[in-house]
């Protein structure tokens, strides 16, 4: 692992590792809008995911648990595509419960909603970058049309060996 991943991932992962544990520990805080937001998406998630909870305190559980574990993962470099993938869908319900500046009519207050929008989108961007870094090795799509292509290569030898084989068995 390079000094930069080493350092990065880390840093990256911090805010969700510190405030996933606190989330886990203490949701009442945010309870009100988790509700909101259950109000608003509660149909669709009912639709879409019906054995996901629709108690608002639950679901702040849920995703502070899933920041947490994602962010020790990444941290830790166990995982770390995965990881940054989890933190990254994490932060969309996070986002429009937590952030809805649209709503605000005091500037701001809109104000600071928009920032956190904005460092949401950041950290988004980062951990998207992050769930696509394969390190310098090969990314599996290189890698299954590499393995293909070796494939093509062995069956295409194979196949002139067997048709010289049958050529030289022919009677003449």
């Amino acid at each position: 692992m390079s000094l930069v991943r080493l350092i990065a991932r880390p840093m990256l992962a911090s805010i969700f590792v510190v405030q996933g544990l606190k989330n886990v520990r203490d949701p009442e805080p945010l309870v009100p809008k988790a509700k909101s937001f259950v109000d608003r998406f509660g149909p669709v998630l009912e639709e879409r995911a019906p054995n996901l909870p629709t108690d608002p305190k639950q679901l702040v559980r849920i995703n502070a648990a899933a920041q947490l574990g994602a962010g020790v993962a990444l941290a830790t470099g166990r995982l770390p595509r995965l990881a940054a993938t989890v933190l990254a869908a994490t932060l969309v319900p996070t986002t429009l419960a937590g952030h809805p500046f649209w709503e605000s009519d005091d500037p701001a207050e809109r104000s600071q909603h928009r920032i956190q929008v904005l460092k949401n989108a950041g950290l988004a961007g980062g951990l998207l970058l992050a769930s696509v870094d394969t390190e310098g090795k090969p990314g599996l799509s290189w890698r299954a049309k590499h393995a293909t292509d070796r494939a093509k290569k062995v069956t295409k030898a194979t196949r002139r060996k067997a048709r010289k084989a049958a050529n030289k068995a022919k009677p003449s």
